[in-house]
């Protein structure tokens, strides 16, 4: 293998584990409920006819009445299965219904036991953990939707405070019966003379959280390719950002729009209403040894600023894709009127997004075809190639005209057995008389790269892999590793799991270059360097890529394959024409040495 070649691979290692690091590390407006609305509406009205606020004591609030029901109960609704615990008013779990996590849906509230439910309302170190009274009914909320928009489940209990005064706590969540993944959840405080009443714990009148946990579950996080991370979008910045934890403590620094709790492929994103006043939005991190080994959890707290609360919070749990997050950007195309509310911020991007999206766009129009995006890949990276050839070709055609150069080279080195840097300095030389560009080989393959890292970040975290079956008992989920089967013990770095595409990947990586080598020479003292290279190499990108998902490793197989039919065709066919054109000049200069010679002699 020339040094040039040598000096692309080395860049293609650095380039690709560049882009796993920033894979794995970089990697609203109101309820819409008419009723809702009209509620907030009248308890605006009454609370101006009082100027008293009643901010009671978190030690002293007790709940009253007859105990309701506490069994916890499921309600389904469009793409929703949402576990109820009237304890607290809480959500303790939400399947995706249409989307699978093995055999069964997904479940997002990935939890232990004794954790908390999302949506637990703190006021100070008080957790309201009561029993709630609840109804279910449909609800029509959208003037642009025919028929029942929302399932709304309403919680409410009655409360007293040591001093004899009585109000009540209502929490309602507004859940779609479309196809959205974005529910909507509002707090309501409030006593029957329509004074205010604030839980207080100083500056917050409550506290929100969700967490601890996304799911699917998971037993570790150490894999590069799957991640669970919180960012957070400021009200004055376009973007969002990663959140950066100190002693593993977040506290926002700045006014809010969202905060969310994603992984690989799903998301939360926590949104209060603009109208809500919030005072602070923090989160926390913690790491353990048994159970969950990460917890992420968000808090927003509302201010005790005596005003009446009747707060609206949205709150979107599903897919990290375009075409479920973008609507909120857009107010007619969703039920709930949001509208510029950048949840699409949550998807994962980099500075190449723009090529990603061109490359899925391709994949897309190929798997409307053939129904597959197995092949679909194939078929990507094939065109990938064919549009990239003018490019790679001079790359293999300079590979293999220093092929063609083989028996030069043998001479140099019979010249020059103990002495490698002669050796490489005749070669050089011997490259510049034969006009080979040394960087012939390599910076094709520079030029190549960022389509190279487009690919590998549309094929690590495309939401449509997830599920795809391409080969039925072998690759049957695109998005995750082909196991074809578990050992009853674990290898260290592998794990218990085998997989056979990593192992097709690197058998076709070290054939690549392999076939590449026999079309090129270089010097005695470049084959460690080459024999590293050929298995070293392979071995080490193993290692790398064995937990890769199985649609990643398709498409670098199928380049692997690709590149040594190229290869191969590259030296039958070029090979023997620049043997004899350097055949045909080498003539060419001994018969004007002879000719010189010769009249001389005259």
């Amino acid at each position: 293998m020339d040094r040039n070649t040598i000096i692309a691979i080395i860049l293609s290692v650095i380039v690709i584990t560049a882009g796993m690091t920033v894979q794995t590390f970089f990697m609203e407006e109101e309820m819409a409920s008419a009723e809702l609305q009209a509620e907030s509406q009248v308890a605006a009205e009454e609370s101006s006819a009082s100027d008293s606020v009643s901010v009671v004591q978190t030690d002293t609030i007790t709940a009253t009445g007859e105990e309701p029901d506490p069994t916890p109960f499921t309600v389904t609704s469009g793409e929703f299965e949402i576990g109820f615990d009237p304890a607290g008013a809480s959500i303790s779990s939400i399947k995706l219904i249409n989307h699978l996590d093995g055999t069964e849906p997904v479940e997002l509230v990935y939890k232990d036991q004794n954790d908390e439910n999302i949506f637990t309302l703190h006021a100070g170190n008080t957790v309201i953990d009561d029993v709630f009274s609840h109804t279910v009914s449909e609800i029509d909320i959208s003037p642009v939707h025919e028929g029942n928009d929302i399932t709304r489940v309403t919680f409410t209990r009655d409360f007293q405070t040591a001093d004899g005064e009585n109000f009540t706590i209502e929490k309602a969540y507004a859940i779609p019966l479309n196809e959205e993944y974005l529910m909507q959840m509002s707090v309501r405080m409030y006593k029957e003379d329509g004074t205010p009443v604030s839980i207080s714990d100083g500056n917050s009148a409550y506290t929100i959280s969700v967490g601890p946990q996304i799911g699917p579950a998971f037993q570790s996080l150490s894999s590069n390719y799957d991640w669970r991370r919180m960012e957070v979008k400021y009200a004055d910045k376009k973007d969002s950002s990663n959140i950066k934890y100190s002693d593993g403590v977040f506290v926002a620094d700045e006014p809010v729009d969202w905060m969310s709790l994603s992984g690989k492929y799903f998301a939360f994103v926590l949104m209060p209403d603009e109208d809500v006043a919030i005072s602070s939005v923090s989160a926390e991190q913690a790491t353990f040894d048994e159970g969950i080994s990460q917890k992420n959890i968000m808090h927003f707290s509302r201010d005790n600023d005596g005003t009446l609360i009747n707060d609206i919070y949205s709150f979107y749990a599903g897919p990290k894709a375009s075409k479920y997050l973008d609507i909120y950007n857009r107010m007619g195309e969703n039920i709930y009127g949001l509208n510029e509310s950048s949840l699409n911020k949550v998807i994962d991007g980099n500075w190449l997004s723009w090529l990603e999206a061109i490359l899925n766009w391709i994949l897309q129009f190929f798997n409307r075809f053939v129904n597959n995006y197995g092949i679909s890949i194939i078929l990507l990276t094939i065109l990938v190639k064919l549009l990239l050839q003018p490019i790679s070709k001079k790359g293999m055609d300079s590979t293999a005209k220093m092929g063609a150069l083989t028996p030069k080279i043998e001479e140099i080195k019979q010249k020059f057995p103990d002495n490698p840097e002669a050796q490489n300095a005749a070669m050089a030389k011997l490259y510049k008389e034969e006009g080979i560009n040394p960087m012939g080989s390599c910076l094709p393959m520079l030029i190549q790269f960022p389509i190279f890292i487009a690919l590998y970040g549309l094929l690590n975290t495309n939401f449509d892999l997830r599920g795809s079956m391409f080969i039925p008992g072998w690759i049957n989920d695109l998005s995750i590793p082909d196991t074809i089967f578990t050992l009853p013990f674990s290898i260290p770095l592998l794990g218990a799991d085998v997989h056979l595409l990593p192992v097709l990947y690197v058998i076709s990586m070290i054939l690549s270059m392999k076939i590449t080598q026999s079309s090129s020479t270089a010097a005695s003292s470049q084959a460690g360097m080459m024999a590293f290279m050929t298995y070293g190499m392979p071995i080490m990108f193993f290692f790398i890529m064995y937990n890769a998902p199985s649609g990643l490793l398709l498409y670098w197989s199928t380049v692997n394959v690709i590149s040594i039919g190229q290869q191969i065709f590259v030296n039958k066919k070029k090979k023997a024409a620049f043997a004899e054109e350097i055949a045909e000049r080498d003539a060419e200069k001994l018969a004007k040495k002879d000719a010189k010679k010769r009249s001389r002699r005259k």
